[in-house]
């Protein structure tokens, strides 16, 4: 286990230095714990703090700790939601203060690979939050944008196909099939080499493993 958290912080502050390069703020965390504190450190009474259905921030309990302190939660997530007030909610989103999310893959020269369904997501990555937070574990790391892409149709599109319990080929297959169904939810790709020029992100490459 010591040999293994020794590789990942070796590994995750490569790219954390990439990012800096990449003109991104940047810092590297060994626990989950670590990167809610450094999120909340951004949360204020009344901020108004966006969620693009991240696990890797759902399991962290960030929601329970933005209301604790009088914050505002805008989750287009919510189980209660229907289609047209999910994406009523995915727009406020996008001027939140602060919107948390993950990236499906980085890659070791600090490049952020996304896919999305709807597209919120990658807008919000690439303009409107007033502040934007990435949440990486260093299981996301990848060698360049051709295993990045591997890594998206090989693990990230099939295991949140299967969370999502859609019908679609990849949940029986593990594997993408490029499928042409009406319920395809990987239907935006993103690649942000550089940091957005009006954006004001900060990607936190976190060692213990979450998300997908």
């Amino acid at each position: 286990m010591e040999v293994q958290n020794w590789h990942k912080e070796a590994i995750g502050k490569k790219v954390v230095e990439a990012l800096i390069k990449n003109e991104f703020d940047a810092v590297y965390v060994s626990t989950a714990e670590e990167a809610a504190t450094f999120i909340m450190n951004h949360v204020k009474p009344e901020t108004k703090v966006g969620f693009g259905g991240s696990m890797t921030i759902k399991n962290m309990g960030i929601q329970d700790k933005v209301k604790a302190v009088g914050g505002t939660v805008l989750d287009h997530g919510e189980h209660d939601l229907t289609r047209e007030e999910r994406v009523a909610v995915a727009r406020e989103e996008l001027l939140s203060d602060l919107y948390l999310c993950s990236s499906n893959a980085i890659t070791l020269d600090g490049t952020l690979v996304n896919i999305d369904g709807m597209g919120n997501r990658v807008s919000a990555l690439s303009f409107g939050p007033k502040k934007v937070i990435v949440v990486v574990s260093t299981d996301k790391i990848c060698k360049n944008e051709k295993t990045a892409f591997e890594r998206l149709e090989g693990i990230a599109a099939p295991m949140n196909n299967k969370r999502l319990d859609t019908p679609n080929p990849c949940t029986k297959t593990g594997g993408c099939v490029n499928c042409q169904t009406k319920t395809r939810i990987c239907r935006v790709y993103s690649v942000i080499k550089k940091k957005p020029v009006a954006a004001d992100i900060s990607v936190i490459i976190m060692g213990e493993s979450a998300g997908y």
